[in-house]
């Protein structure tokens, strides 16, 4: 925890957090001033969380550790991550589109869209027409994943099910939204 928002001070309940701690000699001064009070040198990700104003800050000071406890094995939770990025792909990759044909005469646009407008009027292509470009690098949240195990000593979750994101990357968790009655 490296900083919490009061109602009273700001207006709202907020939990500052961060993770994976910098060198001294990576961080500038600003942060390593905004770091200090948490007894770190800078982080490379901070997160704000957001409370109710009926939730209670009284476990919340900067320098805690937060740890897995307040989840427990068998709940349903959703991870949220930045999607792996795909670069800037065609129609068929992604859309699923089924392009043109391979023989008769059509002989380099068979992975082609085909037609992307009408005539004259309207005149222009309408927004948010499928078209190639960049894939993936969006946020994207995988709903209702089982919480098989909870490992305090190493503070990992094991979840039964896909996690968004590429290997190494920042997975933000919480407790299901949407609780599905086949869970």
């Amino acid at each position: 925890v490296t900083q919490v928002r009061t109602k009273e001070k700001d207006g709202y309940q907020a939990v500052q957090i961060a993770i994976l701690e910098k060198k001294a000699k990576s961080a500038n001064k600003p942060e390593q001033g905004h770091a200090k009070k948490a007894g770190a040198s800078g982080f490379y990700h901070y997160e704000e969380i957001r409370l109710a104003d009926k939730d209670k800050l009284d476990g919340l000071v900067v320098g805690n550790v937060l740890s897995p406890e307040f989840m427990k094995e068998g709940d349903c939770v959703d991870l949220t991550a930045i999607s792996k990025g795909k670069g800037f792909q065609g129609g068929m990759k992604r859309f699923h589109m089924a392009g043109g044909n391979k023989t008769h005469g059509a002989s380099v646009s068979h992975r082609s869209l085909g037609s992307i407008g009408n005539r004259a009027d309207p005149g222009k292509t309408f927004k948010n027409k499928k078209m190639p470009g960049q894939m993936g690098n969006v946020q994207t949240t995988v709903q209702n994943v089982r919480l098989i195990k909870i490992d305090t000593a190493n503070n990992l979750l094991l979840v039964n099910g896909s996690v968004p994101g590429p290997k190494g990357g920042i997975v933000r968790v919480r407790k299901a939204v949407k609780v599905f009655a086949a869970h």
